[in-house]
């Protein structure tokens, strides 16, 4: 790709922060211009996520909501989705990227509780947290580490534990694959998360 590709993260009060921050760290590996957006009452860029970590957040979503960006991320932590599905700022945030044809990449919690309740996808097979299945319709849900639904550029993952198969697969989609195992060789994978290594459909 001849331009560097760009993803809006967003963050809220309780989100999760190993997915926050895995998916953060992965995408800056794979050369992607990362944007943080607190989604917040009171603008506030200050986040303290799920287990207590503070997170600084680039800007509030209002400031680059319009930006271009090739993604938008939605980490999970059910406190943090909560707080995305009752943004009408993220959720119509949420919509115009899916409007637009680009990348809406959601965690964990963020599918059952975000994406759902407002029915952003109507079409779209999705996985999240398991112990939140019964938030996302059964017609769609997919028991998979990470789901990748090229019909509606839909990427969704389960949790903390794939929060790098989620990262990956979104460096494969924006960077290429080349891009995916450079950064996967840097990681020392466990056995059983996908490497890119081969040409083989993740």
């Amino acid at each position: 790709m001849s331009t560097i590709p760009s993803v809006l993260v967003c963050l809220a009060p309780g989100s999760e922060e190993t997915e926050a921050v895995t998916t953060i760290d992965l995408l800056v590996r794979g050369g992607v211009r990362v944007t943080t957006a607190s989604v917040t009452d009171d603008g506030s860029t200050d986040i303290v996520c799920s287990r207590g970590v503070r997170l600084l957040a680039d800007a509030p979503l209002i400031e680059v909501a319009d930006n271009e960006f090739d993604a938008i991320v939605l980490p999970g932590g059910l406190k943090g989705a909560q707080a995305f599905r009752d943004s009408p700022l993220l959720v119509e945030t949420v919509r115009q990227f899916h409007q637009s044809g680009r990348i809406v990449a959601a965690i964990c919690a963020a599918a059952g509780t975000v994406l759902e309740p407002h029915d952003l996808f109507p079409v779209g097979n999705m996985t999240g947290f398991p112990g939140l299945k019964e938030t996302i319709a059964e017609e769609k849900w997919q028991d998979k580490r990470v789901v990748w639904d090229r019909r509606v550029n839909l990427l969704t993952s389960q949790g903390p534990g794939t929060a790098m198969d989620f990262a990956l697969k979104l460096i494969d989609l924006l960077a290429g694959r080349a891009k995916a195992h450079e950064v996967a060789q840097q990681l020392v994978l466990a056995a059983g998360i996908y490497d890119y290594r081969d040409q083989e459909e993740a």
